[in-house]
């Protein structure tokens, strides 16, 4: 009975880890959009930094919405940053979701958030 609880409890470690880091503990910090000529028509920059403020390594999904003039949303994309890699408490990583969109005249305003944490 005793090995089984503690099998149990190993199993279940890793879940616990997942829980200790929340969308809250990550800022976005100079999130910034800009125009890209180039290439195949106008494209969009649309870049940041993810900074991981948890006591744990962990890693987060940004969510960026772009809306037209009247609030309307025309577009969301998500994107992790660090991939497949956790963040170490206290560091950040850089990213650029422009490329997930294709750019369109009418949007006026994006938004990027932290949509979802995880333990690799």
């Amino acid at each position: 009975m005793k090995t089984l609880l503690a099998s149990a409890l190993l199993l279940l470690a890793p879940l616990g880890a997942h829980a200790a880091c929340s969308a809250n503990d990550f800022k976005i910090q100079d999130f910034k959009i800009k125009p890209v000529s180039g290439g195949f028509g106008p494209r969009i920059s649309l870049s940041g930094e993810l900074v991981n403020n948890c006591g744990a390594a962990a890693a987060a999904q940004v969510r960026i919405v772009a809306k037209d003039a009247s609030g309307n949303v025309l577009a969301s994309k998500q994107g992790w940053p660090a991939g497949t890699s956790n963040i170490s408490p206290g560091q950040s990583v850089n990213f650029d979701l422009g490329r997930l969109f294709r750019y369109q005249p009418s949007m006026e305003s994006f938004t990027a958030s932290v949509s979802d944490v995880r333990t690799w």
